[in-house]
C-alpha cells in the first residue's frame, strides 16, 4: 500500500508552537482510505458553528487547500474515491473532514460511538460537536479483542476496509481513542492520534512545551489511562524496531520525519 502523509489542519496554540494535523491517505487495492480527516471544507466556511470557542485557544489556520478534499484533489483522484476512513476519536481536529466524504465508511471503536453520541457525559457533551456527524455518514464500530498486535491485547484487522489496517484500542485521551496501524511494505506506521502529543513523550528528542503537556492532561478523558498509555508507548518505542515508525496527530517534526522516509 501506498501512503501518503497529509497535514490537514496547521494550528497555532498560545504556548504551544506549531502543530499540524497529521492524516494518513492510503491507496489500496479496495480504494483510497484515510485514518482521521483533519479539518474539513465545513470548518473553513463555519468556523463558529463547527469547532465553537476552542478555535480562539487552538488558532487552526482553516485553509482550503490543507483539507484533505483538496490535497487528495492535487493527488489527481476524487473525493468518491475515499471509501473508508478511519478514527481515533472524536475530537473536531480529527473529524471535520468527515463530511467532505459523504459516501465513506466511518470506521471507529464502539466506545468512542458511545461517548460521543450515545450516551455522552457532560463533560463530553461539551467537547464533542454533532454538527461534525449532522450529514448522516455511516459509522462502523468495532471492539477491538481477542488479538494481539507488538504487545497491544485489543486490536482487530479492519479486512473490510484492506488487509493491513488494524484497530488498536487505547483509552485514555477520549472513552474509545484507539491507534491505527498500517502496514506500508516496508515498515509498520503507527498512528497513535492523541495517545502522545510530543515526540519527548515516549522517548523522543525535543521538550514538551508546558501549555502543550498541561492541555494534554486538561483534554483526557481518562488521566491514569493517558500515563499508562506513556509507558506502553515508551517501551515500544525504545524496542526500536526498525519495521516500525510510531507517529502522533500534531508534532511537525515526527510528519516530516515520515515524509522523508516514506
Amino acid at each position: 500500500m501506498k501512503v501518503h502523509h497529509l497535514n490537514c489542519g496547521s494550528m497555532r496554540p498560545y504556548g504551544a508552537g506549531q502543530l499540524v494535523c497529521h492524516v494518513l491517505l492510503v491507496e489500496t487495492d479496495n480504494g483510497l482510505v484515510l485514518i482521521d480527516s483533519g479539518y474539513g471544507s465545513g470548518d473553513c466556511d463555519a468556523p463558529a458553528g463547527r469547532i465553537g470557542p476552542t478555535r480562539h485557544f487552538f488558532r487552526p489556520l482553516l485553509d482550503h487547500g490543507e483539507t484533505a478534499l483538496r490535497q487528495i484533489e492535487r493527488l489527481g483522484f476524487q473525493r468518491e474515491d475515499v471509501r473508508h476512513i478511519v478514527l481515533t476519536h472524536f475530537d473536531m481536529d480529527h473529524i471535520g473532514g468527515l463530511s467532505d466524504f459523504p459516501d465513506a465508511e466511518i470506521h471507529c471503536t464502539a466506545a468512542e460511538v458511545l461517548g460521543a453520541m450515545h450516551s455522552p457525559t457532560r463533560a463530553e457533551k461539551q467537547r464533542f460537536r454533532p454538527t461534525q456527524w449532522a450529514h448522516g455518514p455511516k459509522i462502523v464500530e468495532h471492539t477491538p479483542d481477542g488479538e494481539h498486535w507488538r504487545g497491544f491485547a485489543a486490536a482487530k484487522e479492519l479486512t473490510e476496509v484492506s488487509p493491513g489496517i488494524a484497530l488498536l484500542s487505547l483509552p485514555g485521551h477520549t472513552r474509545g481513542h484507539a491507534c491505527v496501524a498500517v502496514d506500508a511494505g516496508h515498515r509498520w506506521l503507527l498512528h497513535c492520534g492523541d495517545a502522545f502529543y510530543h515526540p519527548s513523550t515516549i522517548g523522543g528528542e525535543g521538550r514538551i512545551p508546558r501549555a502543550l503537556g498541561a492541555f494534554e492532561m486538561v483534554a483526557a478523558y481518562d488521566r491514569k489511562q493517558v500515563v499508562d498509555n506513556h509507558a506502553r508507548l515508551t517501551e515500544l518505542y525504545r524496542r526500536g524496531e526498525p519495521d516500525l515508525l510510531l507517529l502522533c496527530a500534531h508534532d511537525p517534526g515526527l510528519l516530516e520525519q515520515a515524509r522523508a522516509t516514506a
